[in-house]
């Protein structure tokens, strides 16, 4: 028995006061797993990849008797912006970006009303981890993304014109907003991830087609955006966008509210396009169309998995998936043409059928995509459902909207092809439902994970208007591959 253990795990355990059950378990963990007891009370913990897995009772006990827990990975937080009027002025939109200085450079959005808290977009830098924060700048362009390419930092916001800004000094100063496109397309999205491969950074957006008197995906444009990395990402010249698709085009039905997508219960409530559906009594409790929304991208880099490009010239934008429900996100591809262009379809399973709706923890909501080259494993965080089937009209007040829209619960998953995701951890949680952890970003610092939520606290007006943006630190996260 003593043979089989894992070095780590031979001079922490006494095999004569554990049970054989016990023993196998922490064994078949490997060398993440540690087993400690007090030798007065015999009270034992076993711990995995620095999660407490919960109390075990020393003799000859079953481990599947034990008082297990899962215990969030970074629940401990630093908060960098906070709200100064909670009920009239949330917060939105975090971004985070790790440089290779190791400078952590932050900005999240104050969705202010008038001159004494207006809408601006904060930058921050931190040089110690994210201890302490520096208020490096307040901009007009709103709920943007950071990102790098080349020796400059930028920050690609939504709105009309799609503006962006510059950094040359590692986000101490920012340059003016220049306008990537005509004011009269409309650029929407949060701070979703960014896509570096061959010579380029690949980001996904969605544009508004059109306004109805509801909530808007059903009417979402999704399209990928490629520059240059080496070019001066201010310059129009240095984008390509791809072909669109919008939701209601794609989808048959959903403007005349005959939707038919047999055995997958979409739309999971009646809807009525252009409008909103009531589902309870209560007004705030409605339906909008069913849509896609707030998109990601990645690439395919596996030669066994059936969607893989040798060439290197597919992607896939991945979207949330406004069902009603949970569990799903929307799939596209966009393929890169010779001459340049790049063309934007569904994707196909083997047998030739669409494959639009993917299984995807947390696709009901905002997510953060995030491929790891070490790991060779896409890093998904995203918001755990927990009660998504309780009844809309029996709904607790503070909780947000419908059942399926809970945000207080932050999950981390890894997927070794996008489809298939393993739960890695409960990154941080809350005990009310209107006190979010949501919505977050991330990126690697190291062997950790940094993230910055959407949150908030008993103060915020709901889960959805928080009144903070908290800074969290997931360490040495590739030990919970398993």
């Amino acid at each position: 028995m003593e043979s089989a253990l894992s070095p780590v795990l031979h001079h922490l355990i006494n095999p004569r006061i554990v049970s054989l059950g016990l023993l196998a378990a922490v064994n078949m963990m490997g060398p993440n797993a540690l087993f400690a007891q007090d030798a007065e009370t015999g009270r034992s913990e076993l711990s995995y990849a620095g999660i407490s897995v919960g109390e075990a009772q020393a003799g000859p006990v079953d481990i599947a008797l034990a008082n297990f827990s899962i215990r969030p990975l970074a629940q401990a937080n630093v908060v960098v912006g906070k709200s100064p009027a909670p009920a009239d002025v949330p917060l939105y939109s975090p971004s985070i970006l790790r440089l290779d200085s190791g400078r952590l450079v932050a900005a999240y959005t104050q969705a202010g009303k008038g001159t004494e808290h207006p809408n601006v977009e904060f930058m921050f830098t931190s040089d110690d981890g994210g201890k302490t924060w520096i208020k490096r700048a307040a901009a007009k362009p709103l709920q943007g993304r950071l990102f790098v390419a080349a020796r400059s930092v930028y920050y690609l916001a939504t709105g009309a014109g799609l503006p962006i800004m510059r950094s040359d000094d590692d986000g101490v100063t920012w340059s003016e907003p220049v306008l990537l496109t005509a004011k009269d397309k409309v650029w929407q999205q949060t701070p979703a991830n960014v896509w570096h491969a061959n010579g380029n950074v690949y980001l996904a957006f969605e544009r508004r087609n059109r306004e109805i008197d509801a909530w808007g995906p059903s009417e979402k444009a999704l399209v990928l955006l490629r520059g240059k990395a080496d070019a001066d990402l201010t310059k129009p010249g240095a984008w390509t966008f791809s072909s669109e698709l919008i939701f209601a085009d794609v989808v048959p039905g959903v403007r005349t509210n005959t939707v038919d997508l047999p055995f997958l219960g979409i739309p999971f409530f009646k809807q009525d396009y252009p409008n909103r559906a009531p589902v309870s009594p209560a007004s705030r409790r409605t339906m909008p169309p069913i849509g896609w929304v707030e998109p990601a991208v990645a690439q395919v880099l596996d030669p066994d998995h059936y969607w893989y490009d040798p060439s290197g010239h597919t992607f896939h934008v991945i979207a949330r998936a406004h069902t009603g429900g949970t569990g799903f996100a929307c799939f596209t591809k966009v393929v890169e043409n010779p001459d340049g262009t790049m063309t934007m379809s569904l994707e196909n399973a083997p047998s030739g059928r669409t494959m639009m709706y993917v299984p995807f923890p947390g696709g009901q909501l905002r997510f953060h995509l995030l491929y790891d080259a070490k790991t060779k494993l896409y890093w998904l965080l995203s918001s755990q459902a927990t009660d998504s089937m309780h009844r809309a009209d029996r709904l607790s007040a503070d909780r947000f909207d419908l059942p399926y829209n809970e945000r207080h619960r932050m999950v981390l998953h890894f997927s070794r092809n996008l489809v298939d995701w393993c739960f890695a951890g409960l990154v941080a949680k809350t005990d009310s439902p209107k006190e979010a952890r949501h919505y977050a970003s991330m990126d690697i610092d190291g062997d950790d994970l940094v993230i910055l939520s959407r949150s908030g606290d008993a103060s915020a007006k709901s889960a959805h208007e928080g009144n903070l943006i908290t800074f969290h630190r997931i360490k040495n996260f590739r030990a919970l591959v398993y």
